[in-house]
């Protein structure tokens, strides 16, 4: 570790950047780089040991197995696990003897709780530090608290363009508000925002360089470490050039998980990639591709027409106009700028980071984000968390309800949906793993206590997470008043995370217990509900899901009076929960049920090739207080990217003409007749992921695999590599010689198989509600295939 200078300061505040832990001779050295208002420095906090607990029960086994080791001690502590056995904590001056004793101790059968836990997230988490940080220097030594910060990021957005094959980097481009620089290979005219370079490994230095005088916080990018990083690790280990990309000047460090996933690491700085940060804000699109994304959300995309042949274009510019290749490397850096302000996602990472402490580039996190509130509170009560993933299994633990639906075409249809059900079901039933405990302890008072489901009995009076769901929800509409969507989404996500911490086996607190308290009452508000209504409105409940009823009014009720009647009907029913819950349970309810939507037509359609209703697919012409209407779908053919786009636009279409009264059949007849004449043949392609690489499909091998596999073929007669990998998605078309890619199509198209397969489902899916029949309408049609 470089010797790293402390600043000359007494108190100051800031937000935590990165997180550093080491063995060194007097322990575990841990070092945290803070952003403050003018400076970014480090904060080092020497001699510290590593913990996790054990059982009081396996001690004496334990220190057998362990007596070959040093650099360890145990401590009985005033603590318990959940099931109320005593535990001892077992302390380890180095990080190197804790994973050593923790793979020996696993293999030896020995319980360990919140071994996983890093020292670094521990040492803030215990101290309910959540991104803000107060730190206050006596001497040499520093105090960190907690603190409210508003940090201001110095952020840097990057891409490189490199050789098909990406074993030369032949170009990288920096963008930011106030800086933007190309550094291109070969030879040319300097500018102020684009240099030449004589050698890659020229290129590679002056991209330290740059680095090192901007001195960003963050880096953005897309698909940055997959790429952008994995590729200027490799470039530089190839040329022997040293990455010091990190303040401590120190090499950057790539790693991979388990799961082979990539994560990139350097001191006081952090790389954010936006495709995981947008899908980690909950952002849906039918491709991550930047081009699909800048196209959606910025109206704009890159600077090459044709998206499709990029790789080839872009090595001609490379050879012919290194000026355009230079404008085109900086605006994909600009498109993924402008995309993280119009989404807001720094402020988004901030506020999730002050709610749960979870680092600003950690991916996912729902578990990590759960244990860093909740266990410092489970501690100060007298317990550790459970052994992981250890709680009672085997019961019946549903997922949400979803009702048998009543298909059928219908005007006037209400929604009347929970708001947040699961974490109102977790603050009125008082569910939580601290309150299960004490709920089932001995000598617990009868009348602090309230029944959950499959056995769990819960503290009405000592619990923990109802109080963390009521502040994250008091917060949630402050932030809703003040117009912080970046807050209100954080919380969103974390609050709906709470249930699948409980009811995943791959979590700490997992107790079917919990879970089954949550889903099972879920079910039965739901299931209430309807018959609330249809008994007290005379209104047939046609479907509910989850946490919504779909209630139809009748076809002849009047247009004007459906907004009203779902108020009244979402009145109704709060009064009818408060008093029922307070009459059975004697608890004051956090369930709220608003109205959401009136659907002015609406299709609940049947199961194909079945009478029996759908779930989770529908369609409605959605109506607004001020009398327009939008199309809706859910779960249909319109919204799933597995169709094609032929039948995706003649759902949207079909459906809306159906719905607003209009000609539909003409509409029919003309489709069936462009795809005859090979009119539609760019609304063919289908496009569908593969989830593990191709040489991994053996037995089965779907269209989309069998498509994949040709198109290696003939990537491998051009000598070009493969571009598809796990995850990969693949574009093809079925043709009269079975599916073929789209980037080496070669036969005529099926098109019996798209009227079939593609045309005819979306078509009978509510013509059987019109009383018509699709072959008695297409049969001239058909006959000319």
């Amino acid at each position: 570790m470089p010797n790293l200078d402390q600043p000359k300061l007494k108190s100051t505040t800031g937000f935590i950047l990165t997180r550093q832990q080491q063995d060194s001779q007097a322990g575990v050295l841990l070092t945290y780089w803070v952003r403050a208002a003018d400076q970014v420095f480090p904060i080092t906090i020497p001699n510290q040991e590593t913990v996790f607990f054990v059982l009081d029960a396996q001690v004496e086994t334990l220190q057998r197995i362990l007596a070959r080791f040093s650099g360890w001690r145990l401590a009985k502590l005033a603590l318990t696990d959940l099931n109320y056995q005593g535990v001892h904590g077992l302390y380890c001056r180095s990080l190197k003897v804790m994973r050593q004793i923790v793979d020996l101790l696993r293999v030896s059968g020995i319980v360990m709780m919140e071994e996983d836990i890093r020292l670094t997230d521990r040492f803030l988490m215990e101290r309910f530090i959540q991104g803000g940080v107060s730190i206050t220097q006596r001497a040499d030594q520093f105090k960190l608290r907690p603190a409210e910060v508003s940090p201001r990021f110095k952020i840097l957005s990057i891409d490189l363009e490199t050789t098909m094959r990406a074993d030369k980097i032949l170009s990288a481009a920096f963008y930011a508000d106030d800086f933007r620089l190309v550094l291109m290979l070969g030879e040319g005219e300097d500018s102020p925002e684009l240099k030449y370079v004589s050698s890659e490994k020229a290129l590679l230095l002056a991209f330290i360089n740059t680095v090192d005088h901007y001195d960003p916080d963050i880096f953005i990018g897309w698909n940055v470490v997959g790429f952008d990083f994995n590729v200027l690790k490799a470039r530089a280990d190839a040329l022997h050039v040293s990455l010091r990309l990190g303040r401590d000047k120190q090499p950057m460090q790539l790693h991979e998980s388990g799961q082979g996933k990539l994560f990139v690491r350097m001191a006081g700085r952090m790389v954010l990639d936006g495709i995981d940060t947008l899908k980690g804000a909950t952002y849906q699109f039918e491709s991550f591709s930047l081009e699909n994304v800048s196209r959606q959300m910025l109206d704009r995309g890159k600077l090459i027409d044709h998206v499709d042949v990029r790789g080839d274009e872009i090595q001609r510019l490379f050879r012919d106009d290194k000026a355009a290749l230079a404008r085109y490397n900086l605006e994909d850096c600009k498109l993924v700028w402008d995309i993280f302000e119009k989404a807001n996602l720094i402020n988004y990472l901030i506020e999730r980071a002050r709610l749960t402490g979870l680092p600003l580039d950690k991916v996912g996190g729902s578990a990590a984000a759960f244990d860093n509130q909740y266990l410092p509170h489970l501690h100060r009560k007298g317990y550790v968390a459970p052994e992981y993933a250890s709680g009672v299994s085997g019961l019946g633990a549903p997922g949400g309800y979803v009702m048998e639906s009543r298909p059928g075409l219908y005007r006037h249809v209400l929604v009347l949906d929970f708001k947040s059900l699961y974490p109102s079901i977790i603050r009125t039933f008082k569910i939580d793993p601290y309150g299960l405990a004490e709920g089932l302890k001995e000598g617990a008072q009868p009348e602090d206590l309230l029944p959950g489901f499959n056995h769990a009995i819960f503290s009405r009076s000592k619990t923990i997470l109802p109080e963390l769901i009521e502040t994250l929800w008091a917060a949630r509409d402050q932030a809703k008043q003040v117009n912080n969507a970046a807050l209100s989404q954080a919380i969103k996500i974390i609050m709906n995370s709470f249930y699948g911490v409980l009811g995943s086996n791959v979590c700490r607190f997992y107790d079917q217990r919990l879970s089954s308290s949550i889903t099972l009452r879920g079910h039965e508000i739901l299931t209430k509900t309807g018959e609330c209504i249809e008994e007290n409105f005379g209104f047939k409940v046609i479907y509910g899901d989850t946490d919504s009823v779909f209630v139809w009014l009748g076809d002849d009720f009047p247009v004007a009076e459906a907004n009203a009647k779902g108020e009244a009907l979402a009145c109704f029913l709060n009064r009818w929960w408060r008093d029922n819950l307070q009459q059975r349970f004697q608890i004051d309810t956090q369930l709220e049920i608003e109205y959401e939507t009136h659907y002015s037509r609406f299709l609940m359609p049947t199961i194909r090739h079945s009478e029996k209703g759908s779930k989770k697919r529908y369609a409605g012409l959605k109506r607004f207080p001020d009398g327009t209407e939008r199309m809706v779908f859910k779960g249909l053919e319109n919204v799933r990217t597995d169709w094609t786009p032929l039948a995706r636009e003649l759902q949207e279409q079909l459906y809306e003409r159906v719905f607003k009264g209009q000609a539909w059949k003409p509409l029919l007849k003309t489709v069936v007749e462009q795809l005859k004449r090979g009119e539609l043949d760019t609304k063919l392609v289908y496009r569908k992921r593969i989830r593990q690489g191709l040489d991994q499909y053996v037995k089965n091998k779907p269209p989309h695999v069998q498509a994949g596999l040709k198109a290696e073929r003939a990537y491998q007669q051009v000598d070009q590599p493969t571009p598809y990998r796990s995850g990969s998605y693949i574009e093809y078309a079925i043709t009269i010689n079975g599916p073929e890619p789209i980037e080496f199509l070669s036969s005529s198209l099926d098109y019996q198989h798209y009227l079939e397969k593609q045309i005819r489902p979306v078509a009978e899916a509510i013509m059987r509600f019109l009383g018509e029949d699709f072959d008695d309408l297409v049969a001239p049609q058909i006959k000319l295939f």
